[in-house]
């Protein structure tokens, strides 16, 4: 397996390795909390608790850590996605995928609201390099639902004729939605009927009559 490498292409000693994930962790939590354009590398190194020749050892500059953040932040949804549709096989599965996702909105008290979703928002039309990155991140994130529905097609849950890939991106766009309103009302109403949308568009799929 290839080890993580620096800006100068030299490959990271563990402890450099963890170094690196402890700043890209905190500078991800400040810049959901914050913005990205409100988060200065002072800020991070102060919080991270990282001089500067270990930030810029690890960072040419404010882009490459914010690419990294990307990454953490994609990852994290990923995982969190793929923990609740790897094995699904029924609707009731997929219930409690979107459950999953209301209970993290609440868990963050509507502030932050998604982490790619709020980077996709900020940084979209301000840098092409993150933008393409975070196209990617919401691609990466419908496949894991995609793959889930692909299951379900196969095992006779959903009509053999259902495009799964088109079904979720119409998912991931009212998470997005749902969450954008939820975060600005404060509300978590405003998710959960963008989650009901969602799951009655698939049910509108089914092979059979689903309660």
């Amino acid at each position: 397996m290839t080890r993580e490498r620096t800006i100068t292409n030299r490959p990271l000693t563990p402890r450099g390795a963890a170094t690196k994930q402890r700043i890209v962790e905190g500078a991800a939590e400040l810049i959901y909390l914050h913005g990205a354009e409100n988060v200065s590398l002072d800020t991070v190194m102060e919080v991270t608790n990282t001089s500067k020749s270990q930030l810029y050892h690890y960072f040419a500059n404010k882009q490459a850590l914010i690419r990294d953040v990307i990454d953490l932040q994609t990852s994290r949804i990923l995982a969190a996605n793929a923990k609740s549709l790897g094995g699904l096989d029924s609707f009731v599965a997929l219930r409690a995928w979107g459950d999953m996702i209301i209970a993290a909105f609440r868990a963050s008290g509507g502030i932050g609201g998604c982490p790619i979703g709020s980077l996709a928002s900020e940084l979209s039309t301000q840098s092409e390099e993150a933008r393409l990155q975070l196209r990617q991140s919401f691609s990466d994130w419908s496949n894991v639902i995609e793959n889930g529905l692909r299951r379900m097609r196969q095992i006779g849950q959903l009509d053999s004729d259902t495009d799964v890939a088109a079904v979720a991106v119409a998912m991931v766009a009212a998470v997005q939605g749902g969450i954008i309103l939820a975060k600005t009302s404060r509300e978590t109403r405003p998710l959960e009927l963008a989650i009901d949308m969602a799951l009655a568009y698939v049910k509108r799929h089914a092979s059979v009559v689903v309660g």
